[in-house]
């Protein structure tokens, strides 16, 4: 009975992979790679010669079988494009069905464009939240940035070239004019980190087009500590809310923009 290995793959530079994923490649009876192509040319670069099977967002569930026969008899070691399985690239059905079916998932550390970008980004790690892509859409993008605005920790995207610009318009409408830092092309030859206010990286882009792919980091929400309202005044507005027929949705949304207070801590209140 085989291990499916999480194998994470550079993400530019080659040389960003481990001995051990090396060795993995080497000796796992198969790789369910998301491009063949674009591993085929690691391999071939460190002359590893495993067979090849395509698994990407389009056959993900059609290679679920043949991938869970092939461990069965041998190893699986699980590719992407670039970086770290699942982590925005295709891996989490595969990874479900392999444990479900009572095989060993081992993961190993390795490449991905969020830990680099964030630690060199200038914006607190202590407290993160990961996001991958944002919604395509303007008004869904807005509305998913609405439901985090008053979280107090660096918020991280992914985000392509061509949606940039509206994004961080998106960013400045919702989140305010807030620090945020662009990272592009990590481990590439022309790797770059633009760092400013949402307003300034706007303007730096309509002057600079963006190329290459994009990791957005925002700075966390800080309200300050003379606005934020002890927990009577907002227990007060919440009741006095509620007692006018507001919703409690409604009521929560508008309480958590003036008081600094997460909407979910004050739709949760008890107000007796």
């Amino acid at each position: 009975m085989g291990t499916l290995y999480v194998v994470p793959t550079p993400i530019g530079n080659l040389e960003d992979v481990t001995l051990r994923a090396l060795r993995l490649l080497r000796e796992a009876s198969l790789i369910a790679a998301e491009d063949t192509r674009t591993t085929r040319h690691l391999l071939t670069h460190y002359a590893i010669s495993t067979p090849l099977i395509s698994y990407h967002e389009h056959n993900k569930l059609s290679r679920l079988d043949a991938i869970l026969a092939a461990l069965a008899t041998g190893d699986v070691a699980l590719v992407s494009d670039a970086g770290t399985p699942g982590l925005s690239d295709p891996g989490y059905e595969l990874i479900r069905a392999a444990l479900e079916a009572g095989f060993t998932v081992c993961p190993l550390p390795g490449p991905s464009a969020l830990l680099p970008a964030l630690v060199a980004s200038g914006l607190p790690t202590d407290g993160f939240l990961y996001l991958g892509f944002l919604p395509r859409r303007s008004t869904e993008r807005r509305a998913a940035l609405e439901a985090i605005q008053a979280l107090p920790f660096t918020l991280v995207f992914y985000e392509a070239p061509h949606r940039l610009l509206e994004t961080l318009d998106d960013l400045y409408a919702v989140l305010g004019d807030r620090q945020v830092v662009a990272a592009r092309e990590i481990t590439k030859l022309y790797e770059e980190f633009v760092r400013g206010s949402a307003r300034e990286l706007i303007l730096h882009f309509n002057l600079n087009a963006p190329r290459g792919e994009f990791v957005l980091l925002v700075g966390g929400f800080k309200p300050p500590e003379s606005v934020r309202w002890n927990e009577e005044h907002v227990r007060t507005a919440l009741a006095e809310r509620l007692a006018a027929g507001e919703p409690r949705s409604a009521a929560a949304k508008a309480i958590a923009a003036e008081s600094g207070w997460g909407r979910r801590e004050v739709y949760s209140m008890d107000v007796g």
